[in-house]
């Protein structure tokens, strides 16, 4: 389950993680959240009660069982398995190693990456954060297009699809890109899998797709 600040104060973030519990939810994965400047209801209000890392204090509070003022939690506190998220691709690279370091001593146990397409900037994120001894998992964005791949270099912060990646998706046909999508995300999961602890596939409207690419990348 994701929680954004971006959307609920942290009166409706406790109330969220509480119900969370009580449906049996297990895995929380604590995000600031983009802007909603950046979505498509740029009217729309920002929250940002909290930031990733007071939520997360604030999710370790209750399982210890008190909300954030402090009041006794009733009952059996709750148990979760605490995820965050970082730009392995961002520059510079330290504050968002030390915005992990934070989220590790908030209780963050596992990490999920934005979209990575060049392996040796990961290898080198991924030695830079060896001291921190948490599991990772590098994104992968399957890219439906060249189009697709430049809008991403332009508008996301952190992702960078390489020139020659960009121009192997447009050497081919229409009817043959899927496929050629499917090959280059097979690919770099076989090289990003000895770097990082797992994958985090972010489809994006493509899961009839993802056990094909499984099956390509040998998993």
């Amino acid at each position: 389950m994701q929680l954004t600040c971006r959307d609920r104060n942290r009166l409706a973030l406790q109330s969220d993680v509480l119900s969370a519990a009580v449906l049996g939810i297990e895995n929380l994965l604590c995000l600031t959240g983009d802007h909603t400047k950046l979505g498509d209801h740029p009217e729309a209000m920002p929250v940002f009660d909290l930031d990733s890392v007071q939520l997360l204090c604030a999710v370790k509070g209750l399982m210890d069982g008190k909300d954030m003022a402090g009041n006794d939690l009733t009952g059996q506190p709750p148990e979760f398995c605490l995820g965050a998220v970082v730009n392995p691709g961002a520059d510079p690279l330290e504050p968002q190693i030390i915005k992990m370091e934070k989220k590790v001593e908030a209780g963050a146990e596992f990490f999920q990456t934005q979209a990575v397409y060049e392996v040796d900037k990961f290898a080198n994120f991924m030695k830079n954060v060896k001291h921190l001894n948490v599991p990772i998992m590098a994104g992968i964005v399957f890219l439906k297009s060249p189009g697709m791949a430049k809008f991403m270099n332009a508008n996301v912060a952190g992702i960078h699809v390489p020139d020659e990646i960009i121009d192997e998706l447009a050497a081919v046909g229409k009817e043959k890109r899927v496929e050629k999508s499917l090959e280059i995300s097979a690919r770099l999961i076989k090289e990003l899998r000895n770097l990082s602890e797992g994958i985090h596939i972010m489809s994006l409207g493509w899961e009839r797709h993802i056990s094909t690419v499984l099956d390509m990348a040998g998993l």
